[in-house]
């Protein structure tokens, strides 16, 4: 499972990106057979909610999204300013999520398996004061080696 050599990084960082949009996609349209799609089946997982307990098994991280997206009542989810980090076959996506009227800072992680970038880390928590804009996607995007 390695990346074709000579691979533009800008190439994975947009599937990277993608995975990450689609992550957002899945939350919003409350489809919780696109989520359980995105999560990594090989690798370790974790998810921390902002005010939950850490959960580090797929099956109990599938059982809250569950709940959460089948909550009417659940906001949507927007991500705002994302920046890539790559790091081999590891990529963390950093943004900042609205929902509601909150503003959370966010940590995405994913990992490649089988030439698909799958979720193995959701953290989101809250933020003390509106951050300044960053620079667009394109300038911002680093490697990690």
């Amino acid at each position: 499972m390695s990346l074709p050599p000579g691979l533009p990084p800008g190439l994975v960082e947009d599937a990277v990106l993608g995975a990450n949009q689609a992550f957002y996609e899945a939350f919003n349209a409350r489809d919780t057979a696109a989520m359980e799609a995105l999560w990594s089946r090989e690798a370790p997982v974790a998810c921390i909610h902002p005010g939950w307990n850490p959960m580090t098994s797929r099956e109990e991280i599938l059982a809250a999204w569950a709940a959460i997206l089948g909550n009417p009542e659940a906001p949507e989810v927007t991500c705002e300013d994302p920046e890539v980090m790559l790091h081999g076959e590891i990529a963390f996506v950093i943004c900042h999520e609205r929902v509601g009227g909150a503003l959370l800072a966010c940590t995405n992680g994913f990992r490649l398996e089988d030439g698909i970038w799958r979720m193995v880390l959701h953290q989101a928590g809250p933020v003390g004061e509106e951050p300044t804009r960053r620079a667009p996607v394109a300038t911002r995007s680093r490697r990690v080696h």
